[in-house]
C-alpha cells in the first residue's frame, strides 16, 4: 500500500514537470476576462431581477 502511494507521488511529479504553464500575462488576461464577464452578468441578472420583480408586483397587485 505505502510503495503504490509513493508510485504515485512520483508519477504525479513526473506529470507536473511536462505541464505548460501559462505566463503571468496570460494569466492576467484570463482573470480580467473572468472578471469582466461576471460583472457583466451580474448587472443582466441584476436587471433581469428587478423586471420580474416589478412584472410580479403589478401582477399581484
Amino acid at each position: 500500500m505505502l510503495q503504490k502511494i509513493k508510485q504515485f507521488l512520483i508519477d504525479a511529479k513526473a506529470e507536473l514537470k511536462r505541464v505548460t504553464w501559462p505566463s503571468k500575462k496570460q494569466t492576467m488576461a484570463s482573470t480580467m476576462v473572468v472578471i469582466v464577464i461576471v460583472f457583466v452578468m451580474a448587472i443582466y441578472f441584476g436587471i433581469i431581477d428587478f423586471g420580474l420583480a416589478k412584472l410580479i408586483k403589478f401582477i399581484l397587485g
